[in-house]
């Protein structure tokens, strides 16, 4: 099989799961370019920031920072906040991206919430390259982003068009690849696991605050069952 056929087949076996990615990120993305341009910003700015940060939820937040006074720091710790979540997915798949060679670094520069999901839990078919096949699940999830965006900032403005509550449509995503994920799964322990710690956390910290805790108890407690069962193995 020639190189071309082999990116060929890895495409048309990525782009069906990403189509649920198309729905949320065309619609959100579109969301997004027309409030850069109703905000005053040229098209070519929400294109290039969703091209470059590729990160919905900052994109977003970057609005009113850029609009409202000049606070580097805060803009630091308020984005530092919002992304810590990506550290935990990065460090999940370092064994996957690893052996990819320079694909790797696109891999990683591309890994969102949604390409995660799937890179995590989908494998390629039966004679279909892995590398590849993660490869454009990464590429179509940028695209359809960058399209959207464009969309937006390009011709939003030229209709009425009320942008309220739509941002919505990212949670509404996650929750979705969240059930998909969780029906393909055999054992709910890491599921149930990752909810009950956010929960504790939005309890004891609030919606402000939970989510480093929240991820950092996440990660300490499947730490220590990891380690348990090594040990468990150990010793049979």
């Amino acid at each position: 099989m020639s190189r071309r056929d082999e990116h060929i087949l890895a495409a048309k076996a990525a782009f069906p799961h990403t189509i649920p990615i198309l729905t949320g990120f065309l619609f959100l993305g579109i969301a997004y370019g027309i409030l850069m341009n109703v905000s005053g910003f040229h098209p070519i700015y929400p294109i290039l920031m969703s091209i470059v940060v590729f990160s919905g939820t900052a994109q977003f937040i970057a609005v009113n920072l850029l609009v409202g006074s000049f606070d580097p720091l805060g803009a630091f710790l308020l984005m530092l906040m919002t992304g810590a979540r990506h550290i935990f997915y990065g460090i999940s798949m370092l064994e996957k991206y690893k052996v990819f060679g320079l694909k790797k670094y696109y891999l990683i520069y591309t890994l969102c919430d949604e390409t995660f999901s799937i890179n995590c839990t989908i494998d390629a078919p039966a004679g279909v390259n892995k590398e590849l096949f993660m490869t454009y699940v990464s590429f179509f999830d940028q695209l359809y982003w960058v399209v959207g965006t464009a969309i937006g900032a390009l011709f939003g403005t030229l209709v009425e068009f009320n942008v309220e509550g739509l941002d919505f449509v990212m949670t509404a995503l996650i929750a979705v690849l969240f059930l998909e994920q969780l029906l393909k799964e055999k054992n709910y322990l890491q599921s149930f696991i990752g909810v009950g710690c956010a929960v504790l956390c939005l309890v004891i910290f609030g919606a402000e605050g939970f989510l480093v805790p929240a991820m950092l108890m996440i990660l300490a407690v499947l730490t220590f069952i990891h380690k348990k069962e090594e040990s468990a193995g150990k010793t049979v």
